[in-house]
């Protein structure tokens, strides 16, 4: 699994206008996934930005969630993602994902 497909299929559930409205960063094995909901057009790059949430996840994983394989509070719980930052956020952006 690679990041630039993590990236591309973040890129397309994300859209262009969210209503996440926050910036969100996931922080894989493989590098970062920054995701900015505050501005249109959204952005959604490989960058290492502060954000008001930081998802610990790694890139395999964070595939699964978005084929829905791997349920997102399951992998909170087993320690498989990790969350820093705002909690609202996160719980945002797994509706999101969902």
């Amino acid at each position: 699994m690679s990041l630039n497909t993590l990236t591309d299929r973040i890129r397309t559930v994300v859209g262009t206008d969210s209503d996440t409205k926050a910036k969100v960063k996931f922080e894989t094995d493989e590098g970062f996934v920054f995701i900015d909901t505050t501005q249109v057009p959204n952005v959604v790059a490989n960058e290492d930005k502060d954000a008001d949430c930081t998802l610990k996840i790694s890139t395999n994983n964070a595939l699964k969630m978005l084929d829905g394989d791997l349920n997102p509070m399951m992998a909170y719980m087993t320690g498989k993602l990790k969350i820093e930052g705002d909690m609202g956020v996160a719980m945002k952006i797994a509706q999101t994902f969902s």
